[in-house]
């Protein structure tokens, strides 16, 4: 396995970003609906539902509805998932039925600069769906301004992490089945075990421990502090961690990839 160089990898990438965003203009209406009412369903759930039951929640030192305090994890998984997603089932998809991958090595592209533009892609697809949902969340009440902006490089940056961890997926997999191994080892225990629903404090020690290794962790974090204004010096280590996983994870995925593809 061989690492790309910078040599490799140009901005022609950005084509193969163009022409996933040509077929997603063509079915946008479609694409809108799942962020636009995803919130809502989860709102009326637990807001209406969950939250009289829980009360209130304690969350940097402010006092918190429950709603509040979930609003901003509902953004951060719908940053996971849909790059996770995108770069599982759909890359999967185009690279091994549709055959997509083959037509765009007929032209100038190389493998590195496809896999880069479908990562790019990927994130692109989480930060409109985290900026479809603070809309509907800000709306509502529960997001402030102007902390609810910088959610978009976070998401952004989510976006690559978790597009690079879907492309690995991507590259390690022997068929779309294959997919549902890494979907219940990792993104289910992620949504379920990062903070989204109940403080990390609620864990036992060791557990506490195991989901700082959790990159929607520290995504959550990040989100929360944003968005609710809620900052501590441990959201400075949450962005480190996303920033070095993202720079190791990207030149991973390629390299992978790159690997099955050719080989």
């Amino acid at each position: 396995m061989k690492w790309p160089k910078p040599s490799q990898i140009s901005g022609r990438s950005i084509r193969v970003w163009q022409r996933n965003f040509s077929i997603y203009r063509q079915n946008w209406k479609i694409s809108f609906v799942p962020p636009l009412l995803e919130p809502l369903l989860y709102i009326l759930a637990f807001g209406v539902g969950l939250a009289v039951m829980v009360g209130e929640l304690e969350y940097g030192g402010a006092r918190l509805s429950y709603t509040t305090f979930i609003a901003p994890a509902l953004v951060s998984v719908a940053v996971m998932h849909n790059a996770f997603f995108e770069t599982t089932y759909n890359s999967f998809v185009r690279m091994y039925y549709q055959k997509t991958f083959d037509a765009l090595l007929a032209t100038p592209l190389n493998l590195e600069e496809i896999i880069l533009g479908e990562m790019l892609w990927a994130a692109t697809k989480s930060v409109i769906a985290a900026t479809l949902m603070s809309c509907v969340i800000s709306l509502c009440g529960f997001f402030a301004f102007p902390g609810t902006l910088l959610l978009m490089p976070i998401a952004l940056l989510g976006g690559l992490l978790f597009a690079a961890v879907g492309m690995i997926c991507t590259a390690l997999v022997r068929g779309i089945e294959m997919f549902n191994l890494p979907i219940f080892l990792g993104i289910t225990p992620m949504f379920l075990f990062s903070g989204t629903f109940f403080p990390l404090q609620n864990l036992p020690g060791w557990a506490q421990g195991l989901a700082q290794f959790l990159p929607l962790t520290h995504l959550v974090a990040l989100a929360r502090g944003c968005s609710l204004h809620v900052w501590s010096a441990e959201l400075w280590f949450s962005l480190f961690y996303l920033l070095v996983a993202t720079l190791l994870l990207l030149p991973l995925a390629i390299a992978l990839m790159v690997r099955r593809i050719v080989v």
